[in-house]
């Protein structure tokens, strides 16, 4: 059975040798002209490589004869040596000849040398093979690497886009902002001058209908003497008739008395003979005679009319008389006009050119009660120094708006309501407001005026005084000597750098205080100021440069308003020391965040506080407290930063009597209305009262 595989054996030897022969006798120079990079098969079943090596393309491997070998097997067992020495260990008895290409080729077998050479050939294919596909990977991540740096660098770009687009729309709702305050703070102005306007209007009509009411009594008291003095006449009529003719003529002096003098009292006769017994006052009037009286009435009436008309033909154009009162308002008047009405009792020349008031300008109306002299180009030197002093009704006096340096000399003591703002004052001396010891209101605003030219006795004659206004002026200290009488006092818009510990010692009356557009600090406002005040209940100190709220606040404090300052912190018991307790605290447009406000800030007004405005700030959280104010109606909390409301944070739970919450804004937060709890807002009283949009993105 084996003598067929000794044939194999040698067929396959002699073919081996043969195609070694063929590669040996084969010129060398052939290899080299085949292109680079192209394999390309000769004769005898080799390629040849890139570096112009040749190798065998396809080895068959025949078993040796211990193993036995099935018919058509060869032809399925055709593989790509990767190892001469793998194919040792996986059978021994193998032999390894080249396949041909062409099936009438001759096989010449490979010698071991030749089969070592193949496998390096192979081993060093692989090796390239593999260090090109290292830096294809190597490029690969190389460009992956540059993609990721040119995204990181995109993102940044988009990441910086975005903050410069979030910081202009900051800036945008700032000046947003910005210019809502200045359109707040000159709506407030605006209602506030139109409110003061409406009271000065006011006042005005009152003081025409008490005028018009004490006129109407005086007429009536008129009559009424005249009705008595007939009477009178009457009877002494009966009595000169029955003493003939030295009783007529006494009837007669007696009733030109009357006559003549029907404005005043009737004398009573220095004889007491001739005053008459008493007589019963006579009979009611008949219809007739009513009728003659009410026509003597028109009569009367009608001649006053005449008098009054013929009063106006006097007055210069623009101007206009009604009752008792002459308005002469923007008539373009450039002198005082001469008026001779003596019944006259409020006169209005606001908006004119008059520079000078005379001396007797004032004689033809000497029962002035009101004068209005606004807006008007008026010196010091242009006023007679007795231009008022015979004026001896006048109880207010408006020099607002002219160009005085001065108080005017000799006022009459009976002035009541003095204003002088808006002018040039430069001075007040110890003898300035001399004698007006009624003098009730002054308003010093928009001048001149610092307390190294304001006397420290200036203000000492008015001992009635009740409300001082001395704001937009370059006070840097609160002027000395107060009257003890004061109630009021304003001071915003100047300089005040200090609030000393004696400045207030006098002023033990004092209720509001107006100290708002200053410079004031907190360490500069002296501990003993004012807070054994009993009666101060009202401190403005907005707009100064407060970085906490004061300490040693009045012990009666009600309203304390902090708007517009640097507040970042409210200590803790600084309102723990009032009696009954603060009302109203206003600290928007601060700095107040999370950590300024501590869990003590507001002890002593929980069951106080009405009105407590905190918007404006940078809340992040509903701050601690606010949840025991039983007594608490508005809340502000809008435009901070907070985020988030907790179910405790505003309302008590265990709080148990009515609800007395009216009003809750929270808009323009970061709350999520989706996330709120429905019993956040339980002591509210109806749930339309809270403003809850809109809020800001995240």
């Amino acid at each position: 059975m084996r003598w067929w595989l000794v044939v194999a054996s040698l067929w396959l030897l002699v073919v081996l040798t043969v195609s070694d022969a063929q590669i040996r006798s084969r010129p060398r120079n052939q290899d080299e002209e085949t292109p680079r990079g192209k394999r390309k098969r000769d004769g005898t079943g080799h390629v040849r490589a890139r570096s112009g090596r040749s190798r065998p393309l396809k080895i068959r491997l025949i078993p040796g004869p211990s193993v036995p070998v099935k018919p058509g097997q060869n032809q399925g067992n055709t593989l790509i040596l990767k190892s001469y020495k793998n194919l040792q260990e996986q059978h021994s008895t193998y032999n390894v000849i080249p396949v041909p290409n062409n099936p009438g080729e001759a096989v010449t077998p490979l010698t071991q040398e030749e089969i070592q050479r193949i496998l390096w050939r192979e081993e060093e294919e692989h090796r390239e093979e593999e260090e090109r596909l290292r830096r294809k990977d190597e490029a690969r991540k190389k460009k992956r690497k540059q993609r990721k740096e040119q995204a990181e660098k995109q993102r940044k770009i988009v990441e910086e886009r975005r903050r410069e687009e979030e910081d202009a729309l900051r800036r945008q709702v700032e000046k947003e902002e910005e210019e809502w305050r200045r359109q707040e703070e000159e709506r407030r102005r605006q209602e506030e001058e139109r409110r003061r306007q409406e009271e000065e209007d006011r006042r005005r009509k009152e003081l025409e209908r008490a005028a018009r009411e004490k006129e109407r009594k005086l007429e009536e008291e008129r009559r009424w003497q005249e009705e008595r003095l007939r009477e009178e006449l009457l009877a002494l009529e009966e009595e000169e008739e029955e003493e003939q003719e030295n009783v007529e003529k006494e009837e007669v002096w007696l009733r030109g008395d009357v006559f003549q003098m029907l404005p005043k009292e009737p004398e009573e006769p220095e004889e007491p003979d001739l005053l008459p017994a008493p007589i019963p006052r006579p009979p009611a009037p008949t219809e007739d005679e009513l009728e003659e009286v009410e026509a003597e009435e028109v009569e009367e009436e009608g001649e006053e009319r005449e008098v009054v008309v013929q009063n106006r033909g006097s007055l210069p154009p623009g101007c206009d008389i009604s009752d008792v009162t002459v308005t002469c308002e923007n008539a373009k008047l450039t002198y005082f006009p001469p008026l001779s009405i003596p019944e006259l009792k409020f006169l209005s020349l606001e908006g004119n050119n008059i520079s000078n008031i005379p001396a007797e300008a004032f004689n033809g109306i000497p029962n002035l009660e009101w004068i209005n002299l606004k807006k008007n180009k008026l010196t010091s030197s242009g006023i007679d120094s007795k231009a008022f002093k015979g004026l001896k009704m006048l109880t207010r006096l408006y020099l607002d708006g002219n160009l005085l340096e001065a108080v005017p000399s000799d006022l009459p003591p009976t002035l009541q309501e003095l204003k002088i703002s808006e002018n040039s004052l430069k001075r007040i001396h110890d003898k300035s407001l001399q004698g007006l010891s009624s003098l009730v209101t002054l308003e010093l605003e928009g001048n001149l005026l610092s307390e190294g030219n304001v006397d420290p006795l200036a203000f000492t004659p008015l001992i009635q005084l009740s409300y001082l206004r001395l704001g937009r002026n370059h006070f840097r200290t609160i002027p000395q000597g107060l009257p003890s009488s004061l109630l009021e006092l304003y001071l915003e818009n100047n300089l005040i750098e200090e609030i000393s510990e004696t400045v207030f010692n006098q002023t033990n009356n004092l209720n509001v205080v107006s100290l708002r557009h200053n410079r004031l600090d907190e360490t500069r406002i002296a501990p003993l100021a004012w807070i054994n005040h009993r009666n101060l209940e009202s401190i403005d100190l907005s707009h100064n440069d407060l970085y906490l709220v004061p300490s040693y606040l009045p012990k009666s404090l009600v309203h304390l308003v902090l708007v517009g300052n640097n507040i970042e912190r409210i200590p803790g018991y600084v309102f723990a020391h009032m009696e009954p307790g603060i009302e109203y605290v206003y600290l928007s447009y601060n700095k107040l965040d999370g950590e300024g406000i501590e869990s003590e800030s507001f002890f002593g007004s929980y069951h106080s506080m009405v009105e407590l405005c905190m918007d404006h700030n940078q809340l992040v959280t509903v701050p601690s407290g606010i949840n025991e104010m039983t007594n608490l109606h508005f809340l502000r909390l809008n435009n901070n930063k907070i985020r988030s409301i907790p179910d405790e944070g505003i309302c008590d739970a265990n709080h148990s009597g009515d609800s007395t919450l009216v009003a809750l804004r929270l808009e323009n937060n970061y709350i999520d209305p989706q996330k709120v709890s429905p019993t956040a807002f339980s002591c509210v009283r109806s749930s339309s009262s809270v403003v809850l949009k809109p809020q800001r993105t995240k």
